[in-house]
């Protein structure tokens, strides 16, 4: 091993990417953004799509910016993919996963399988953004493409591939396909053929920290865990014998803990939980909760109508607004597509039969407590399948800079929240190609690691607020079940 092992971490997510580039001594670990982009999709043949040229051409910026490296890595949000034809063409752009063209796909699945049988199957929380359901909107819309198709790529793979690495199918992106047996570890293919997919579009899985190819200079590319939450969890903080859940809080929250073993019950379907494949070879348990999406779209529709807010002035104006006014479901699909959000709080609580928030503030409160009270909804479904009590939360991500949420949710869910690292996915991108590049031992010493080297903010509940954040959980859980009744 070299005195210095230098490696390039892009981290790309719904709204922008980021190119970190970090130096390994062999006992410290120092790191430094280099380049940070926009990802913004585009309406283009009457679909929301992902600009592939564009963040190629920023990749290429981030790689000269970065000097010599070791190697390279790529992960992204989940369930979207590119078709290549047979020469290894981009067919078209990658749909986006808020386009509406999947939004009847699961009942009209349910037709041909019962819904149930599919997630024993897959083990994927049922979403009508999961890669099976664009596929078969796809085969319906445009069977030619479809039929000119020779490889499904994954977006990490298929940025990978780009560059010119290996065609790769990477096993934690592939997790979130609902096209993957939790249980044999590869693809349904009988799923597929029932579905009327061809099996020859995906290959043989490849595991997390696989060398896959390599730059014409020879700085290796690295398929680290592609699914970029999967690699927040790799870098999770867990000291030894922490009851530990974690939420990895950005656009999406993901709040979930590690198992051995997938959960392919009945009742975890019916519960939203989704088991999906760790860097460590372990079951990320979790479910999938709409996160600070609801807070970027609102800040974008402010925006349009002319009030510029920062983030923290937002928290600011949230922090001095009443509290417990009132709740919305952040997972109620009519917060799903891009839009004026604040607009459809209102009509939500309208027609929910609560107040109706009219300033910025409270508008912005009524998701921070929405989110934390979804979150304590959700840690109870966990330990209800799992049979597990737990004691810490860890807040991985860009979530962890929100001081007024992380708080709230501690208040809200009773226990101790550990937040940070902010940078959680791209430290655990670095971590994956360090062990690949035998740089470190394994998974767990890169977590030490984290632990000692990376700021951690501690947010204990706050025993005078217990009884008011019962009463708003106990309201939550009324207005959720009337929702459901609907």
């Amino acid at each position: 091993m070299a005195a210095f092992t230098t490696v390039l971490a892009f981290d790309l997510g719904a709204s922008t990417g980021r190119a970190i580039r970090a130096v390994y001594d062999g006992e410290r670990l120092k790191w430094k953004e280099i380049h940070r982009f926009d990802n913004i999709p585009a309406v283009e043949n009457g679909h929301l799509r992902w600009n592939m040229e564009a963040l190629l051409g920023e990749i290429r910026i981030a790689i000269q910016k970065a000097g010599k490296t070791d190697s390279l890595a790529f992960d992204t949000w989940g369930v979207d993919f590119g078709l290549l034809d047979a020469d290894g063409k981009l067919l078209e752009d990658p749909v986006h996963y808020r386009d509406e063209r999947t939004k009847d796909w699961p009942q009209r699945v349910a037709q041909k399988i019962e819904l149930h049988s599919l997630y024993v199957r897959t083990g994927n929380q049922i979403l009508a953004i999961n890669t099976l359901f664009q596929l078969l909107a796809l085969q319906e819309e445009q069977p030619d493409l479809l039929r000119r198709a020779k490889h499904l790529l994954f977006i990490p793979d298929l940025l990978a591939a780009m560059l010119g690495a290996d065609l790769t199918w990477e096993r934690s992106i592939a997790s979130t396909s609902q096209m993957w047996n939790p249980v044999a570890g590869t693809w349904d293919l009988e799923l597929l053929r029932q579905m009327g997919m061809d099996p020859g579009l995906f290959g043989a899985m490849t595991d997390s920290g696989s060398i896959i190819g390599a730059l014409p200079d020879s700085t290796k590319i690295i398929a680290v865990a592609g699914h970029d939450t999967q690699c927040a969890v790799a870098a999770m903080p867990v000291e030894e014998g922490e009851r530990a859940a974690f939420l990895s809080c950005g656009t999406w929250s993901l709040i979930g803990c590690e198992l051995e073993t997938p959960i392919l019950t009945k009742e975890s379907c019916d519960s939203g939980l989704s088991n999906e494949y760790g860097a460590n070879g372990r079951i990320n348990y979790l479910k999938n909760i709409i996160g600070l999406w609801l807070i970027q779209e609102s800040r974008r529709e402010y925006a349009r109508q002319g009030e510029e807010y920062s983030f923290g002035e937002l928290a600011k104006l949230a922090d001095e607004a009443e509290a417990f006014h009132c709740f919305i479901d952040p997972d109620a699909q009519e917060f799903v597509a891009p839009g004026n959000i604040p607009e459809r709080i209102q009509k939500f609580c309208r027609r929910t039969g609560q107040p109706v928030p009219e300033t910025v503030g409270e508008t912005v409160r009524c998701i921070y407590e929405s989110l934390a009270l979804k979150y304590r909804y959700a840690l109870e479904q966990l330990e209800g399948m799992t049979g597990k009590n737990f004691t810490i939360l860890h807040i991985l991500g860009g979530g962890a800079n929100a001081g007024l949420l992380c708080q709230m949710t501690a208040d809200a869910c009773r226990l101790m929240v550990k937040a940070g690292p902010v940078e959680a996915t791209a430290l655990g991108n670095i971590l994956i190609q360090l062990k690949a590049l035998h740089a470190i031992h394994d998974i767990d010493k890169g977590r030490r690691l984290i632990a000692v080297t990376e700021k951690i903010t501690e947010y204990a509940p706050q025993n005078r607020k217990k009884d008011a954040w019962e009463n708003a959980y106990h309201r939550f859980v009324t207005m959720m079940q009337m929702e459901k009744e609907r």
